[in-house]
C-alpha cells in the first residue's frame, strides 16, 4: 500500500519549554483510518498539527510524497483537511452554503463553481437541504457535518478529526461513524471514545508523554490499556 503520511523522529518543544513530542515515528496508508489514543497532554493534537505545517518541529514529516516545509505548505494544506473539536471555530459565515464554499473562494474558484461544489459536499454529508440555514441554528451533529463538508469541498486526501464526538449524543455519534466509514480518504481520528474508535478505525496508535507507546488494532490497544468499550 501507498503511505500518504510518513513521520520520522518528530520532536517538538513549546515556547514555555514543554517537550510535547519526543521522537515520534508514524505511517498512514492510503484509505486507512487510524485512531490516536492517549491521555490529555500526551501529544496527539500537537502531532496532528504538524501534518499540515501549523506547527514545525524537528524530524521529518512527509505528506503525499512531499516533505512538509515552508515551500510546500500550500500544496500540503490542500492534501490534509483538519476538522476541529469545536465546529463553531470553523463555522462563521451567515449561511451554511457560504461556509462550505469559503475555502474554495479563497483558492480563487468562481462563486458559481464554488457553490456547485459546496452543494455536492453538503449532499455527501447528508445536509443537502441546509444551504440557506444559519450555522448557529444547527444542532451539534449538523454543525459537525457542515464543518466536514467545508473540508471535503477542498478534496483532501487525508482527513484529521480532533475529538469528533464532542457535543454529540449517541445517535449523532453513530451517524457520524457511518458517514466517516463511507468516505474514501485516509483518516486520523483523535479520540477518547473507544466505541467510536472501534466503529470507525481498524488501527490505533497510543500516545504517552509525547511518544508512541503502542501501535496495533483497536481491540489490541483497548485490551492492553484496560479500556471497556461500553465506557463513554
Amino acid at each position: 500500500m501507498t503511505s500518504v503520511v510518513e513521520v520520522r523522529g518528530l520532536r517538538y518543544r513549546y515556547p514555555d519549554g514543554t517537550e510535547a513530542l519526543r521522537g515520534v515515528d508514524f505511517d498512514l496508508q492510503a484509505g486507512e483510518s487510524v485512531a490516536l489514543l492517549g491521555a490529555n497532554g500526551s501529544g496527539k493534537s500537537t502531532f496532528a498539527l504538524h501534518l499540515n505545517g501549523l506547527l514545525e518541529g524537528e524530524g521529518m514529516v512527509r505528506v503525499c510524497g512531499m516533505e512538509v516545509t515552508r515551500a510546500t505548505l500550500p500544496a500540503v494544506r490542500r492534501k490534509v483537511g483538519l476538522v476541529f473539536q469545536d465546529s463553531d471555530t470553523q463555522l462563521f459565515m451567515p449561511t451554511v452554503l457560504e461556509d462550505v464554499a469559503f475555502g474554495l473562494l479563497n483558492l480563487g474558484m468562481t462563486s458559481e463553481k464554488a457553490n456547485q461544489r459546496a452543494q455536492v459536499s453538503l449532499e455527501q454529508v447528508g445536509m443537502s437541504a441546509a444551504p440557506g440555514r444559519a450555522p448557529h441554528h444547527l444542532s451539534a451533529g449538523e454543525k459537525k457535518r457542515v464543518a466536514l463538508a467545508g473540508i471535503l469541498a477542498l478534496e483532501p486526501e487525508i482527513l484529521v478529526l480532533d475529538e469528533p464526538t464532542t457535543f454529540l449524543d449517541p445517535p449523532g455519534q453513530r451517524a457520524l461513524a457511518e458517514l466517516l466509514r463511507n468516505l474514501p480518504q485516509a483518516k486520523i481520528l483523535i479520540t477518547h471514545d473507544m466505541p467510536f474508535a472501534r466503529a470507525t478505525c481498524s488501527r490505533a496508535v497510543f500516545f504517552r508523554e509525547g511518544c508512541v507507546a503502542s501501535d496495533g488494532t483497536v481491540n489490541d490497544i483497548a485490551g492492553r490499556f484496560g479500556w471497556d468499550f461500553s465506557d463513554r
